[in-house]
């Protein structure tokens, strides 16, 4: 697997098309998610992905997992890890975890070591629990999909 870290504007078309196609496939789709997925935050924002790492030149690289790193003050006053994301094919395998986890390097490396908030689906409490947050909100419907806030101290 390989890591990768962007701006927005270094994201090159074919990795913004396989962020927004697996955005796509799972926000979308899998969640039958009638809403929009953009919101004009990914400009502001970093991108972190895990790519395959092809076999042969003859292959070319999935995107496995994805998540965006926004700045404070953007959707929340810290800063705020979101579109959390793994491919249906990687799932299972560890790799949401240590997406999170660099999400959260990433995050405290670009911002400083300041509280993380994010908008957690609710059937991901536990998990998130996990990783160190803690739940902030009562339970509120965003996109018809059950979420509370939660924030990493």
């Amino acid at each position: 697997m390989e890591w990768m870290l962007k701006k927005f504007e270094d994201l090159d078309p074919h990795e913004l098309y396989a962020i927004l196609q697996l955005r796509n496939i799972v926000f979308a789709v899998e969640q039958n998610c009638v809403y929009p997925d953009l919101d004009n935050r990914d400009q502001a924002s970093y991108h972190l992905m895990c790519w395959s790492v092809p076999a042969s030149k003859e292959e070319q690289p999935v995107l496995l997992a994805y998540t965006r790193l926004l700045p404070p003050g953007l959707a929340y006053e810290e800063p705020s890890i979101g579109r959390v994301v793994t491919s249906p094919f990687a799932r299972k395998t560890g790799l949401g975890r240590e997406l999170m986890k660099r999400s959260i390097e990433h995050i405290r490396t670009l911002y400083g070591k300041q509280p993380v908030r994010i908008g957690a689906q609710l059937y991901l409490l536990q998990f998130y629990q996990s990783l160190g947050f803690l739940q902030t909100s009562e339970i509120y419907l965003e996109d018809g999909i059950e979420h509370v806030e939660m924030l990493l101290s």
